[in-house]
């Protein structure tokens, strides 16, 4: 008698959910980072190359890395349905797919920086659970069709069995979440700590031109953007986090958080800009850091004449290498420790991440930082640069338009137009504004503090009713001007004049 196949292939997909559950479950009581599944895809953001990384990045935007991890379900779903349907040739044939994903699994695990042993069991735990509980959900399919009289309690049988299965995964999957307390636990001690040295501020007076529609000056926490290449953000407890500086210096140092926190701090606003941002995009925002410098960190530690960057390396073994002289000039390069006057977010690095102004993010903002080699750019190579990106990446000069949208309808007669304009360490010394390829129009400038944010723009023009399009370009106090040639991120940066189609009515 033949088999039939959904019930078959339902005792596949149920024993595949409950590995992932168990596999989970037991990451989280060992408080491992990463998850096999995490691990694998952090395992495919190392492998992309940087032209497709780049585009998923364009395209999904914060979306990305849940985009990631809904494909790997799918296809784990996929093969779990393989894998009971070849239980019905035998039961050693869904070995042929259990096993090879437990070793995808293994590989991508002990392939984190720091991975030792342990952070193979969830890996083991979820391969035992595979097998055993696929062997338990067929056995009785199978009695049913080698005894046909008994198919009918054989199958009651299994579907008992399965639904034991499936309250059990779930169970273990709610348990694991709990026991991810952990998270929590790092979030308590985050709002809970104060910082001395670290103060809350309103944004400098001045610093807006007062029209509505504009990008905040001083971007929130909650609006920053966020890119990385992590899945599971590390969580660490301030007392468990320290930070090596070694390499080229005469005297190594290691410091904990309260080392690091005794020392001078200092506070400033500071535009952080990703290079992965589009003309016009929005991956750029603007906040008060505080934290050591460090320039004040490596003065005393006798670094080699010969040395030109420090490698920089996260907890969860992200790369960059910077170049030792942004580290070390007047700029307000910082281990920071707190953003908008609070600890920061866990999302944003906490208990310290790097800040680097006129720098992109990509060879300088290190969150989660952990390890700091100073080396030479001949011997180090960071993350994205092993993908084709630049090895230095300065910040370039950009603006964009914010009022009006693209598609907006506005009066005719005078068109209030409006933004922002930016480029670190430098400084913007005029905006300009473009309607329909006529003359360029001056704009009026919002204060700022320094040279490392960005400035707020906004000016008037008289439009006529119909259909228009509205162009900016800055100049910064170097003199140099946006250019208008039309160039994608990679590999060092967009460039362009950040163009908007608007009606007049």
């Amino acid at each position: 008698m033949t088999a039939r196949r959904p019930p078959w292939v339902l005792a596949g997909v149920l024993a595949g959910l409950a590995g992932l559950a168990t596999s989970y479950a037991t990451a989280m009581v060992l408080t491992i980072r990463d998850a096999p599944v995490v691990a694998v895809a952090e395992g495919v953001i190392r492998l992309t190359p940087g032209p497709v990384a780049e585009r998923a990045i364009a395209v999904l935007g914060h979306l990305d890395k849940p985009f990631l991890i809904g494909v790997i379900l799918l296809l784990l779903l996929g093969l779990f349905a393989l894998a009971g349907e070849l239980g019905r040739g035998g039961w050693y044939r869904p070995l042929l797919v259990w096993f090879p994903l437990a070793g995808l699994g293994l590989a991508a695990v002990l392939s984190q920086r720091g991975a030792g042993a342990v952070d193979a069991l969830p890996v083991a735990v979820g391969l035992l659970t595979w097998v055993t509980l696929h062997s338990a959900l067929t056995d009785a399919l199978d009695r049913g069709r080698r005894r046909p009289e008994l198919e009918s309690h054989e199958r009651r049988v299994f579907l008992m069995v399965a639904g034991a299965v499936s309250v059990a995964a779930v169970g273990i999957a709610v348990a694991g979440r709990l026991v991810g307390a952990g998270r929590r636990h790092v979030e308590v001690s985050r709002r809970l700590l104060r910082i001395p040295g670290v103060t809350r501020r309103q944004p400098p007076a001045g610093t807006s031109v007062g029209l509505a529609g504009i990008t905040p000056w001083q971007t929130p926490d909650e609006d920053f953007y966020l890119i990385d290449t992590t899945i599971a953000k590390p969580t660490i407890e301030p007392e468990d986090w320290s930070l090596r500086i070694h390499g080229m210096v005469d005297r190594e140092l290691t410091l904990t958080y309260s080392d690091l926190v005794a020392r001078r701090m200092t506070e400033a606003w500071i535009t952080l800009s990703c290079v992965s941002n589009e003309v016009g995009g929005d991956l750029v925002g603007n906040a008060r850091w505080s934290g050591i410098r460090i320039a004040d960190l490596l003065a005393g530690l006798g670094v080699s004449d010969d040395a030109d960057c420090v490698l920089q390396t996260s907890h969860d073994g992200w790369t960059c290498a910077t170049p030792l002289e942004a580290l070390t000039d007047d700029r307000h390069a910082m281990l920071a420790v707190a953003m908008n006057g609070r600890p920061l977010p866990i999302e944003h690095g906490f208990p310290v991440r790097t800040i680097v102004p006129g720098l992109y993010g990509y060879v300088s903002a290190t969150k989660w930082v952990v390890d700091l080699e100073v080396s030479t750019f001949a011997r180090s190579t960071g993350y994205w640069t092993t993908k084709g990106w630049s090895a230095e990446g300065p910040v370039k000069i950009a603006s964009r338009i914010d009022v009006p949208r693209a598609g907006d309808e506005v009066p005719t007669g005078a068109v209030s137009f409006g933004g922002v304009a930016w480029h670190q360490h430098t400084g913007i010394d005029s905006v300009e504004v473009q309607v329909d390829g006529g003359a360029w129009t001056p704009a009026e400038l919002g204060g700022v503090p320094s040279v490392d944010t960005w400035v707020q723009w906004r000016a008037t023009i008289d439009v006529p009713e119909g259909d228009h399009e509205v162009r900016v370009r800055a100049t910064g106090k170097d003199g140099e001007t946006q250019t208008s040639v039309l160039r994608s991120p990679d590999p060092d940066g967009a460039t362009g004049w950040h163009t908007v189609e608007f009606s007049a009515v």
